[in-house]
């Protein structure tokens, strides 16, 4: 053995060894106060949950809980709006490509859009939430519509929602906007539905292998449509966490990834936002907290997805459906448990 191949294969052991004791250092035992929240059956829907913490390229901490322990298979649950981040990854990938402009006007696809006095709404404002369009009662009116495509539901936004200002100037935060850039990906491909498309760049890709935007019932929803499992949805994160790459293969441009958080909108603009989010900045598609530093996506049905860019870590937190309301509280308190051991310094 020559003594360069020797200097390599020593250089391979010390990063062996040394990724070995990261992973013992962050073991289970560390985050106990992690555990002890994840008990608490008022606030996680009965005590069922899914919680991954991922840093330094591996996971460090799992724990499944209730209906959600691990059996023969993780358990898929539908992730409400944490879906977005998975479309803005796939919106973004059309730019990367060239083939797509965030500012390009949705009428340039769907000409229906300037038939309705809605042209000059770009692909950046549907993904900020700023086309203008009033979100409350947008989301009243397509509860009473059930729409076979998600071109049929995008044409009826067109058609029926109103603009209530300028396209770029209020936040409203809602679901049509993501679901607008969903359909122009639609057109874009021709013949591609927008499932087909998140399977072929995003899902398959990041090795996602039970997450999924076909519905059960009704159009597809880009939005909130997806259904996933907690150890899936942490590669999208690591992937953001990394630039753009998972196992040295790379889905985003690194410019991709810091476009999508960066802030897009500023406090006095904002309209609407859910309370549980009431104080936070937006990006593309994501909350923006503490400065920009952690991004935020959760899905307003239980489930907390964020990423700690200080602390260089991503965690997921996946439960079933909440019947009520969920508590900031109870997730800051998990992090805060979180932020002990890894957070920044």
């Amino acid at each position: 053995m020559s003594y360069k191949t020797s200097w390599m294969c020593l250089k391979f052991s010390a990063a062996l060894v040394f990724m070995l004791f990261l992973h013992s250092t962050y073991g289970q035992s560390n985050f106990a106060g992690v555990t002890e929240l994840l008990g608490d059956k008022k606030q996680l829907a009965g005590g069922n949950a899914s919680a991954i913490i991922w840093k330094d390229s591996g996971i460090i901490y799992r724990k499944d809980t209730g209906s959600l322990k691990l059996g023969k298979a993780e358990v898929q649950v539908p992730i409400g709006a944490a879906s977005r981040w998975l479309t803005v990854a796939l919106v973004m990938t059309f730019v990367d490509e060239g083939k797509l402009s965030l500012d390009d006007r949705v009428s340039d696809y769907i000409p229906v859009f300037k038939s309705y006095s809605k042209g000059y709404i770009t692909i950046r404002q549907c993904l900020a939430n700023t086309t203008g369009i009033e979100a409350e009662r947008a989301a009243k009116l397509a509860q009473k519509k059930k729409f076979e495509t998600l071109e049929e539901e995008v044409n009826y936004y067109a058609a029926h929602y109103d603009i209530v200002n300028n396209p770029g100037k209020d936040f409203f935060y809602g679901n049509s906007g993501i679901n607008i850039a969903g359909r122009v990906l639609e057109v874009i491909s021709k013949r591609k539905t927008f499932d087909r498309l998140m399977s072929e760049r995003i899902i398959k890709p990041l090795g996602m292998k039970k997450t999924t935007f076909l519905p059960e019932t009704g159009s597809l929803d880009p939005a909130t449509g997806a259904r996933s499992i907690a150890s899936d949805y942490v590669r999208l994160l690591a992937m953001y966490l990394n630039k753009g790459v998972l196992n040295g293969k790379r889905i985003l441009s690194e410019k991709s990834v810091e476009e999508i958080h960066k802030m897009q909108i500023t406090s006095e603009v904002i309209k609407y936002t859910p309370k549980i989010m009431e104080g936070s900045s937006y990006g593309l598609g994501v909350f923006l907290e503490e400065g920009g530093k952690v991004w935020n996506c959760p899905s307003f049905t239980g489930s907390w997805v964020f990423i700690d860019t200080c602390g260089k870590y991503a965690c997921v937190l996946f439960t079933p459906l909440l019947t009520g309301e969920p508590k900031k509280d109870f997730y800051l308190k998990v992090k805060e448990a979180i932020d002990v051991q890894i957070g920044c310094r």
